[in-house]
């Protein structure tokens, strides 16, 4: 492996965490024998072509510094690549990042766990889930939550975490079930009403709520949380217990496992690694070993 690292970095995240993250992150690996150069982009669609230059030149390694956002771009231009993919995780979310056992908001620690892995045997092959052209890490996310996601991007103001939380209490006055169509493998269409359907090729999403937690980055298999036709007042009981994972406990929840996904419903837009993939319906598979990533 060449001893050139590329940062990849997205200076706006976390707000500007991303910019202040890049430095202490390259001392540590400058300071463990590593050349390091930064990639960043005008925009998403120039930032990816930079990377995916920097990767077909032979990178050692591409080490996203931001959130969960360039971590998913990130992924467009490793993914099926011997390139391994590093993460300095100064965002909002950070899901993929604390899936793959990486130091959140410690840029320094980062560099410094990131270096030890690519020296050592800190290198390993995960799953990641596909939708088209398009790779992701975490969790795919519809319903309730994406039309949360789908208001808060929406809102201009108020920054942050913030908003989301706003609208979520905006979408639960007027929250209503979806009517799905989910088909799992190869088995028959199901037709449900439900809040949610969430899939899992990891355990977590929007900072650490456990929506599939019983996800393996690493058995070719989605778990899909299906949350049921419920009430506000139990979706507002539950939500909750979803920090710790034990919202698959209650009645009106389902898990399932799956290596292909199928989801249809009128007006929902799918969410992966917490950015848009566009309106259902959607056609999801588990890569089995479809990325090398440095983690613990």
């Amino acid at each position: 492996m060449t001893s050139e690292i590329t940062l990849f970095v997205n200076p706006t995240a976390g707000r500007g965490r991303g910019a202040h993250a890049a430095q202490p992150a390259a001392s540590a690996l400058r300071e463990a024998g590593f050349s390091v150069r930064t990639v960043v982009g005008r925009d998403a669609g120039d930032a990816l072509a930079r990377a995916r230059a920097a990767v077909a030149d032979g990178t050692g390694a591409l080490v996203a510094v931001g959130g969960d956002g360039i971590a998913h771009l990130a992924l467009q231009a490793v993914a099926g690549t011997d390139t391994p993919l590093g993460l300095v995780a100064v965002g909002t979310g950070n899901d993929f990042a604390r899936a793959l056992g990486l130091p959140v908001r410690d840029p320094a620690a980062a560099g410094r766990t990131i270096a030890a892995g690519l020296k050592g045997e800190g290198v390993r092959d995960i799953d990641l889930g596909r939708v088209g052209d398009r790779w992701f890490g975490t969790v795919l996310a519809s319903g309730f939550d994406s039309r949360v996601n789908d208001r808060g991007n929406r809102m201009r103001l108020p920054a942050g975490r913030l908003k989301y939380d706003l609208a979520m209490i905006a979408e639960l006055a007027a929250f209503r079930p979806f009517p799905y169509r989910l088909t799992l493998d190869d088995g028959e269409v199901r037709e449900i009403e439900a809040t949610l359907v969430a899939v899992g090729n990891g355990s977590s999403y929007g900072g650490g709520m456990r929506i599939c937690p019983g996800a393996d980055l690493g058995d070719g298999l989605f778990d899909v949380t299906v949350v049921g036709d419920c009430s506000r007042r139990t979706l507002l009981r539950v939500f909750p217990t979803v920090y710790r994972g034990r919202h698959v406990d209650h009645p009106q929840v389902s898990v399932y496992r799956a290596a292909r996904v199928e989801l249809a419903a009128d007006g929902v837009t799918a969410y992966a690694d917490g950015e848009p993939l566009g309106p259902l319906p959607a056609s999801v598979r588990c890569v089995p070993r479809a990325v090398r990533v440095v983690g613990r």
